[in-house]
């Protein structure tokens, strides 16, 4: 554990990160002899890198000897496949990355760190304003021309709100704990989100990304656990549109393997620490859960469904679909870790950027997902720019995500190759990709 936390903070000898990994496809990688270290025309401290691809210039200030050539590496595999992972020019995501967490933080504004609340909270009242005068507008017109513009427009604004509320655990919104806490529960208790409940079970997603058995929000299951299923929950599980309106679902009763509910404040989610603070969430979400039965009587049920069930269900698939195409569906197969091959830095490389067209702005820029799962401390509105600070670091660790038409319908065609071949990881192995089931309806055909 000492060795993870000084090599994360970059302490630990370049030459360390190298070591040769016990199993999985990683196992290529040569030992720390066969590397060679470099230097290309050096000016000041800018180094140039090199890992297969063309150099570039990095112009930051890091330590970290960035040229890194492997000996031997055009007897590996002629077509620059590992173990059937790996690209054209020879790329493995499954390598350990040439740098550390701290270049990958020392390329980024330091301005990009800092929260400022009035700005959090302008976006807040916009996001508020414009909820309340759809809503208005919609009930107002009441044609049925409107309402199916209103659900999408309402669904995804509701969506930006949990964004917002996502912030507020994230303790990116400001550093006021209590402005984050109260802001929080007022958002995510509105869409019958439990915040803290949410917050805390979101907290160990970010602190074991990448990790197959430890990671929270759409983990891979073992083969044992797949297999373990039923027929229809594994169809369900599989079959769209069912796991887009997975979210209720889990937040009562979690993932398969897992068990624990985000509203029981005895479940093993939670320290006893926490239990005031889910018993606190799991009211506010009780009433706000009452106000919506109350204003059922009050404007009648089909009403409410208009103007409030059918948005919540589009949040929830807006939800589930950034949350799963931020982890799944590259045209590359990407790693999950366990054991000692999985470290913070490694997990969080497995992440993806998503291009959502005009939906960016209006989701708060969640889509630059990357920089956030590795410094959820950056708010939402320096995402984009410490991005792209971050890139000539991160090299070919970063993917590049695919220009959107103005509404990001090009994340469909994602989304269904990734339901169709992702379904399981090897129960053994501390470096496994996904597996096909050649059985499941749909799928494609095993080699």
């Amino acid at each position: 554990m000492a060795g993870w936390v000084l090599s994360e903070c970059g302490v630990r000898p370049l030459l360390l990160i190298y070591a040769r990994p016990r199993t999985g496809p990683t196992a290529l990688l040569p030992n720390p002899s066969q590397i060679r270290l470099s230097q290309s025309n050096p000016v000041g401290s800018s180094f140039f890198i090199s890992t297969g691809c063309r150099e570039r210039n990095r112009g930051i200030k890091v330590s970290t000897p960035l040229k890194v050539q492997f000996v031997g590496e055009e007897e590996r595999d002629g077509e620059g496949v590992f173990n059937g992972v790996g690209n054209e020019d020879g790329f493995d995501p499954g390598l350990p990355p040439p740098f550390r967490l701290a270049d990958i933080r020392a390329a980024i504004p330091k301005h990009c760190w800092v929260k400022d609340p009035w700005r959090s909270m302008g976006y807040v009242v916009r996001d508020v304003v414009v909820i309340i005068g759809l809503a208005a507008a919609a009930a107002a017109l009441n044609s049925w021309v409107v309402w199916p513009l209103y659900w999408a427009a309402q669904g995804t604004m509701f969506w930006a709100l949990f964004v917002l509320g996502h912030d507020c655990g994230h303790g990116s919104f400001s550093s006021n704990h209590k402005l984050n806490s109260v802001a929080g529960h007022i958002l995510h208790s509105s869409i019958l989100v439990p915040y803290h409940g949410w917050r805390i079970s979101h907290r160990t997603h970010h602190q074991n990304h990448g990790h197959v058995e430890n990671d929270e929000s759409w983990h891979p299951l073992s083969e044992k656990i797949y297999k373990s299923l039923d027929n229809v929950t594994r169809m369900l599980r599989f079959t769209l549109p069912f796991p887009l309106l997975a979210y209720p679902i889990y937040l009562w009763s979690r993932s398969p393997g897992k068990t624990g509910s985000h509203y029981n404040p005895n479940s093993d989610l939670f320290m006893p620490s926490e239990k005031k603070d889910v018993i606190t969430s799991t009211v506010c979400w009780t009433a706000m859960a009452a106000l919506l039965v109350g204003l059922s009587f009050v404007m009648g049920p089909v009403q409410l469904l208009k103007l409030y069930g059918i948005p919540y269900s589009i949040f929830v698939m807006w939800l589930d679909l950034v949350t799963y195409l931020h982890h799944h569906g590259h045209e590359d197969k990407l790693p999950w870790y366990r054991g000692e091959e999985w470290s913070y830095l490694r997990g969080g490389l497995t992440t993806l950027d998503r291009d959502y067209g005009w939906i960016n702005n209006i989701h708060h820029d969640i889509g630059t997902h990357v920089i956030h799962h590795l410094f959820p401390q950056i708010p939402h509105y320096h995402l984009v720019e410490a991005t792209e600070a971050a890139k000539p670091v991160l090299g070919k660790y970063y993917r590049e995500p695919k220009r959107s038409w103005p509404l990001p319908f090009h994340l469909l065609g994602s989304l269904i190759r990734s339901m169709k071949e992702d379904h399981y990881v090897s129960d053994t192995g501390d470096v496994v990709y996904y597996q096909t089931d050649p059985k499941l309806n749909g799928s494609p055909k095993a080699d």
